[in-house]
């Protein structure tokens, strides 16, 4: 799969999840992308100060993620 297929996947997938973020005041946004195997994201809104964001991202965004592109390994928050 080439790097333009795996941002567009990735952006699918994080399309797919923004509603449920959303109905609890939050939002995701696509940081970067590395050697298309590590998803940078950062979290928005609500999300940012919620207890259970790591396991949003993990049980939420990453196996989502990896439902497209399965050769993501991780996915990872970050603060810009």
């Amino acid at each position: 799969m080439e790097s333009t297929e795996i941002k567009e996947k990735v952006l699918f997938a994080l399309a797919e999840i923004r509603p449920f973020l959303a109905a609890d005041g939050g939002d995701i946004s696509l940081v970067s992308i590395e050697d298309d195997r590590i998803v940078s994201v950062q979290l928005h809104g609500a999300c940012v100060g919620c207890s259970v964001n790591q396991m949003t991202l993990k049980s939420g965004v990453e196996m989502t993620i990896k439902k497209y592109v399965p050769q993501i390994e991780e996915v990872i928050n970050v603060e810009v």
